[in-house]
């Protein structure tokens, strides 16, 4: 896992600033959705600590989504149709924040994105 402050690096994705929540978007995240929404319930967060890949196998979700969900890369799993609301729940897991989130998709730090946030937030354009 990683620390608070240090973000993914090699394989991790790219993220993108132009997600669209449509039809074709939510229908391919609903396994990964399901999974991450599933770990609001605390016997299930201790299947899942138990064998990740096994419990990933038990939603059905896509080999791409399984291996996102196992390498942590957040960016891949919204790519994949996950919502941050439920990919969230899968990050709480591992004891990250909503501002280290914000770090990986902006490609700040936590304490830069946390530093942005309190001045304003960032300029665009």
């Amino acid at each position: 896992m990683l620390d608070t402050d240090e973000q993914p690096t090699g394989s991790q994705t790219k993220a993108r600033d132009d997600y669209l929540l449509d039809v074709e978007h939510t229908r391919q995240g609903y396994a990964l959705n399901q999974m991450c929404g599933s770990l609001i319930r605390a016997e299930n967060r201790a299947r899942f600590s138990e064998n990740e890949a096994r419990y990933c196998d038990e939603f059905g979700l896509s080999p791409e989504q399984k291996q996102a969900v196992l390498e942590r890369d957040w960016t891949a799993m919204m790519n994949l149709g996950g919502s941050i609301f439920y990919t969230f729940k899968l990050a709480t897991l591992d004891k990250k924040s909503m501002q280290y989130l914000g770090g990986v998709f902006t490609g700040m730090s936590t304490e830069q994105f946390t530093e942005a946030l309190r001045s304003g937030g960032r300029r665009f354009g």
